[in-house]
């Protein structure tokens, strides 16, 4: 029997894919660790003006603007990891260039 070399380049073509989908992963979780370490310190800045506050209107206030400003970064860190995943699935299904 001789071999067409078919066989041959599935291999090839599958572990073209999963090295881009290794990659698209990698991005995603260096985005996620990212923005992990900037939400800690943005708690610990808020931690460190709580700590400073002169009365209970500063903390609510303090807690107010912590509070908005966290959801739109998270919300926006959502659409970044969303998007990242999303290009990282599309990359993963197309094929390699030769």
């Amino acid at each position: 029997m001789q071999d067409t070399g078919t066989g041959g380049e599935a291999v090839s073509t599958l572990e073209g894919q999963a090295a881009v989908a290794q990659a698209g992963a990698r991005d995603v979780g260096k985005k996620a660790m990212t923005f992990a370490e900037q939400n800690v310190a943005n708690s610990f800045e808020f931690a460190h003006k709580l700590v400073r506050a002169k009365d209970v209107q500063e903390i609510l206030r303090l807690h107010s603007e912590f509070i908005r400003a966290q959801m739109e970064a998270l919300s926006n860190q959502a659409k970044e990891l969303g998007d990242a995943a999303s290009t990282a699935a599309k990359d993963t299904g197309k094929p390699k260039a030769s």
